[in-house]
């Protein structure tokens, strides 16, 4: 799995997996999902992340495995 935050665009991406992206859908005004052939998600982006994230969460990101 891969974050990047996109700061000239103000868009979060998480990738899923590194399989090819087939197929995109909007799921709600600037929140995005990206599938591959199978149908199964490999990417998930959120435009305007700022208005969505605090602006410190993007700038440092914990991770926590259970």
């Amino acid at each position: 799995m891969r974050i990047s935050y996109h700061e000239s665009e103000d868009a979060l991406y998480i990738r899923l997996d590194e399989g090819a992206v087939i197929e995109s859908e909007e799921v709600q005004p600037g929140l995005g999902i990206d599938f591959n052939a199978a149908g199964q998600p490999v990417g998930i982006e959120l435009r305007g992340a700022k208005a969505h994230l605090p602006t410190a969460n993007l700038k440092q990101m914990d991770f926590e495995v259970a």
